[in-house]
């Protein structure tokens, strides 16, 4: 009888790519839903296009997204991060966060399923909402979201209970809210409400650069208001 090893890594293979709003990673929200009205594309790799695959899909409402932190991938992990909520001072094990700098970068997101569409080139197309990812962020997997097992209404979160969630007023003046896509304007605004800065950041003489679907928001946050100062194309764009 042949022996059976277990082997200590495996190939995980990009089965496709996400396309949203975001070049870079700041602004990103913390966690997936969070802004609802954010829209990304996932477009399947040549080699994962049949239709065949998505059978079915249809039939769920949300999605598990499993990615890589493309941004962050490094040959050594720590033990232990500091987490932006706790203000970068406090360490906690790795794996009671988030953080996308583990053994392996691999992120966990559940969006919404708005559509499937079907696009000559690229085959079946999943159009999603409520994605914290950036432009490119590699797939590795997607799983239906099953509430009967996936939602625990009566779950804890740990030290991210005793950190208030709060959101920003935002301050948007019309003529610079007309800069942008009339389309993505609610998307922003959810972005900008839910205070993009880093946790351990206050300064209110600051300015902020936020690059938003081809568009530089530069912006002042004062006690709990956001102001927006400017907005202009991006360099290239």
């Amino acid at each position: 009888m042949k022996e059976q090893t277990s082997a200590e890594e495996f190939p995980v293979r990009i089965i496709a790519r996400i396309h949203t709003d975001f070049s870079t990673k700041f602004g990103v929200p913390r966690q997936s839903g969070l802004v609802e009205s954010l829209r990304g594309e996932i477009v399947f790799e040549p080699a994962y296009r049949s239709p065949d695959a998505l059978r079915g899909i249809e039939g769920f409402s949300h999605l598990w997204l499993i990615w890589q932190f493309s941004g962050a991938v490094r040959s050594r992990w720590s033990p232990t991060v500091r987490p932006p909520r706790l203000g970068g001072n406090e360490s906690v094990g790795v794996f009671a966060t988030r953080s996308p700098y583990r053994p392996n970068p691999i992120g966990l997101s559940a969006v919404k399923l708005e559509a499937v569409e079907k696009r000559p080139g690229t085959g079946p197309v999943l159009i999603v909402s409520g994605a914290d990812l950036m432009d490119g962020t590699p797939i590795l997997d997607i799983k239906p979201y099953l509430p009967y097992a996936d939602c625990h209404p009566e779950a804890t979160g740990g030290f991210t209970d005793q950190v208030a969630r709060r959101t920003l007023e935002v301050s948007f003046p019309e003529a610079l809210l007309a800069r942008i896509p009339p389309e993505k304007r609610e998307a922003l605004l959810g972005v900008l409400a839910q205070d993009p800065r880093p946790a351990y950041q206050s300064d209110p003489g600051r300015r902020y650069g936020l690059t938003f679907a081809g568009w530089d928001v530069r912006f002042t946050v004062e006690g709990d208001t956001l102001t927006v100062a400017d907005v202009v194309p991006v360099a290239g764009k």
